[in-house]
């Protein structure tokens, strides 16, 4: 979408008039746009938490402060970012393409009214009743009173930003809607700033030091809401609560969002299976499984969720407009995009796994057994890699046709494939390697049936040129993984190398391969129009 198109905003509805190749250009910048920020982002996230580490070190305080935080943060996940955004942004995209602005305009001041209002009730019975909520949120902190109370505490400070940052999640869903991807990207960054600052500035001026990391979570609620409201200004679109009763459009996010809420819950319920049974096997196995995913999450947290965020609006608004052959183009698009990403960093962490986990972890406190360990699982996460990102912008498909219900269903299949497979491996003696090879494997199912379900519908089907984009892709893979293993293949001797060393290596390895991957595309005929679509 062009400048001047996403700050269109007259009282006539706006209709999109960019030929293919535009929208494809389009969406590529915004995703890359997007993934930037969000690596920013993710940087200032592990600064943090080393300066938390470094700083408060490992105390009561906080173990009080990661669990009170967990919970306004894991509620965030169901109403900002999850249910809501799935159900609110086709909906503001309908009214963009096809109402006048003073609908859109009410359509923002009516939702800001019932998310807002619903949230702040929430807010205030949860601060007041938090004594008697904290008792089973916190009940292994029961026999230690002060640990008890300064969890109430926190938790009191903490919870408010659920309110805050679920109207920021409008703010920003809103942003998105309109082309404007890099704010709503980079606005996560603030909490991680607020929270560094706050531990160095604000200890001080609190009674117990790690109250200042619960003043900073709130803190950073505010200026993740502020910072995105100058910019929805200068397009006439302040989300200014005002009650509007029996709103069509509230109407009809809320119905979409209930069905989404417990599609959001799926994968919550997942992983609290995947725990459960990883705590019964042998002691280090929820480490293991928690670094490897941590890893696998880099590239589909930058690049998979990037290019979804920047797909829903587009297809939001093409099913609005009617047009069907740009729909499916555009799904196309997005399907090689994720194909051209996943595929070598798939092979990636499947090749160079001990050598990413000695370079990031491995010291006295991480031996060789735990990089062996971290690196089979490390595998069988990156199995899953390709289906994790296509689920990424395949779901889009249906939230943008304002059909939440389907891939709700298709997740519960997913899901009970996931732990019929997780018991199986687990009584096959398969331990932690089971459960992440599971999850890759219920995630591919889940993935084809996405697929099933959108040609079935009759809104996607695959463009021409496949056949040619996977022959380049084989080629530039196969000499990609060639050059990594070659490169890599006595990954013992790294430990015996300094930090620098490893670091060196590992940039070469990377870099080496992605000069590789690329220049092979390119010989095998590949351009940078063919990506612009």
């Amino acid at each position: 979408m062009s400048e001047k198109q996403s700050q269109e905003s007259s009282s006539e509805p706006v209709k999109s008039t960019s030929p293919n190749a535009k929208e494809g250009a389009g969406l590529l910048r915004a995703s890359g746009i997007t993934g930037s920020m969000t690596m920013v982002s993710r940087l200032l996230g592990l600064v943090r938490d080393v300066v938390i580490a470094r700083v408060f070190g490992v105390s009561d305080g906080t173990d009080a402060f990661l669990l009170a935080n967990k919970i306004p943060n894991f509620m965030r996940r169901l109403f900002a970012e999850g249910a809501f955004n799935q159900a609110f942004v086709p909906v503001l995209s309908e009214y963009r393409s096809t109402k006048p602005l003073i609908e859109v305009q009410e359509l923002l001041r009516a939702v800001s009214a019932s998310l807002g209002g619903f949230l702040s009730l929430l807010t205030v019975v949860m601060v007041i009743a938090a004594p008697l909520i904290a008792v089973p949120l916190a009940y292994g902190f029961k026999d230690e009173p002060a640990k008890f109370a300064l969890f109430v505490e926190m938790f009191r400070i903490t919870f408010p930003y659920l309110l805050l940052i679920s109207m920021a999640a409008l703010c920003g869903a809103t942003l998105n809607s309109y082309g404007k991807f890099a704010i709503p990207a980079l606005t996560p960054a603030l909490l991680n700033i607020s929270l560094i600052t706050c531990s160095f500035l604000l200890v001080p001026y609190v009674r117990t030091p790690e109250l200042a990391l619960a003043w900073g979570v709130l803190i950073a609620g505010f200026a993740q809401l502020f910072f995105q409201l100058p910019f929805l200004a200068r397009l006439q679109l302040l989300p200014i609560p005002k009650r509007v009763k029996n709103h069509e459009g509230v109407n009809r996010i809320k119905r979409l969002m209930l069905p989404a809420l417990f599609g959001v819950s799926i994968s919550q319920i997942n992983l609290l299976l995947d725990t459960l049974i990883a705590s019964l096997l042998v002691s280090g196995s929820v480490s293991w499984l928690y670094y490897s995913d941590r890893l696998m999450e880099l590239p589909l947290g930058i690049f998979g969720v990037a290019i979804a965020v920047v797909v829903l609006p587009s297809l939001s608004r093409k099913h609005a407009e009617a047009s069907s052959e740009e729909f499916s183009a555009t799904l196309d698009w997005a399907l090689r995009i994720v194909c051209l990403i996943a595929i070598p960093a798939s092979l990636a962490l499947l090749l160079i796994a001990e050598p990413l986990l000695v370079t990031l972890f491995e010291n006295e406190n991480f031996p060789v057994s735990d990089v062996l360990s971290s690196a089979s699982s490390l595998r069988a996460y990156a199995i899953g890699l390709l289906a994790f990102m296509a689920i990424k912008v395949l779901a889009p498909g249906f939230y943008a046709r304002q059909n939440t219900s389907t891939p709700v269903r298709i997740g519960v299949i997913a899901m009970i494939a996931n732990m019929a497979m997780n018991l199986l491996f687990y009584m096959a003696g398969l331990a932690h390697v089971g459960l992440a090879l599971a999850t890759s494997l219920a995630a591919f199912l889940n993935a084809g049936l996405l697929v099933r379900g959108l040609k079935a519908d009759g809104v996607f089907r695959f463009q021409a040129g496949w056949l040619v984009f996977v022959i380049r892709l084989i080629l530039a893979n196969a000499l990609m993984a060639a050059y990594l293993v070659v490169m890599s293949s006595d990954w013992q001797a790294w430990l015996s190398w300094s930090v620098l060393e490893r670091v060196g290596q590992l940039a070469i390895l990377v870099f080496g391969g992605m000069v590789i991957y690329v220049a092979v595309l390119v010989v095998a005929g590949m351009r940078w129009l063919d990506i612009y679509r």
